[in-house]
């Protein structure tokens, strides 16, 4: 027997957590994990994982590979999140960051990040048990098939809580974040499992805050602005990288280098300063310089979540400040989010 690995079902977004009562079938709610989308595939012999792209996840998470065919009463092809939790008992959260890290290329650090950061992998949809092939089947049904074949199985191996509650699900949004998640999923209960197509509903973080223009990396056809780097201060007066904006149209990108121009720095020769951008293990090869601006612009932007110092993802323009100096644009002005225990995410 052997399980091929489709695309997985993916969401739309949504401003608020919708009405069960609105939607033919009801809905149930689950915690929308911050983590690598993951299909685990165990066939009785060999753990597959694949990714919500083409790329295959196997080798990074050989502690997984290794305890998943102790804990699996029989082969089964499962949906989830593979995740990362950090930080003292009692106050465990999701770490992207380290999360992240777990995508090397050498084999020795991969196996040393595996002891030091081991994952787990928070199951939410069963495709296939057995000989059985799940995905016409109705959520609902789907369900009740992985709580009857999860039952009992212990860590690394976890099923995601659920509410029908509208009002449980609010809540959620709340407090959860506080342990590191990043919103809500709603998925209609009567619907078959349709790979690639977005037929759920995430609710996620949205909050904005007023940032300063710092620089500009030229778009990637060689025209206009692609991205535009923003910062904050901290309360020592020190200015950091924070994130970027992005998204712009062509004719955009092209307004914004001569909107820009007049705070370019530059040097002696009058010709425009660059810097270097900070980098990921995601960068690659990529061209990470940017075009210095002289810190005085402000604008707001659109962010869900904070990752340490930096937004979590690209953040979206929503409009110039002119009323705000750019010094007034810091740390504190940023939501800060009640601490809550993984432990009881999990359950």
């Amino acid at each position: 027997m052997r399980y091929d690995i489709p695309s997985p079902m993916l969401a739309k977004a949504a401003a608020a957590v919708p009405d069960p009562a609105k939607t033919p079938g009801g809905l149930l709610f689950e915690p929308k994990w911050d983590g690598f989308r993951g299909l685990i595939a165990w066939d009785g012999k060999n753990v597959e994982i694949g990714s919500r792209g083409a790329k295959p996840l196997t080798r990074y998470f050989p502690e997984l590979v290794e305890a998943i065919p102790d804990l699996l009463p029989g082969p089964c092809l499962l949906d989830g999140e593979i995740v990362v939790a950090t930080g003292p008992e009692g106050a465990q959260r999701l770490d992207w960051e380290a999360l992240s890290q777990r995508i090397h290329p050498a084999a020795s650090r991969v196996a040393k990040l595996a002891a030091e950061t081991p994952a787990m992998f928070i199951a939410f949809d069963l495709l296939a048990h057995g000989d059985d092939d799940l995905r016409d089947r109705p959520f609902a049904q789907r369900r009740e098939r992985l709580e009857t074949l999860l039952d009992g199985v212990g860590h690394p191996l976890h099923i995601t809580r659920t509410t029908r509650d509208r009002d449980a699900a609010v809540r959620w949004l709340a407090e959860f974040e506080g342990a590191g998640l990043d919103g809500v999923v709603a998925k209609p209960l009567d619907q078959p499992y349709a790979p690639g197509k977005r037929t759920l509903t995430k609710i996620k973080h949205a909050r904005t805050a007023d940032v300063v223009a710092l620089g500009y990396r030229v778009h990637k056809s060689g025209t206009g602005v692609g991205s535009l780097l923003v910062g904050l201060y901290d309360g020592e007066g020190g200015l950091h990288q924070v994130g970027g904006v992005a998204a712009w149209s062509d004719r955009r990108r092209r307004e914004l280098v001569d909107e820009l121009a007049p705070l370019v720095e530059r040097d002696a020769s009058g010709a425009a300063v660059t810097g270097e951008g900070e980098r990921s293990r995601f960068s690659g090869a990529k061209d990470t310089t940017f075009v210095r601006l002289r810190p005085e612009r402000v604008l707001e932007v659109r962010y869900d979540q904070l990752e340490g110092a930096r937004f979590r993802h690209t953040v979206q323009f929503e409009r110039w400040r002119p009323d705000r100096e750019a010094r007034s644009c810091t740390y504190d002005q940023l939501d800060t989010v009640a601490g809550y225990d993984l432990a009881d995410v999990i359950g």
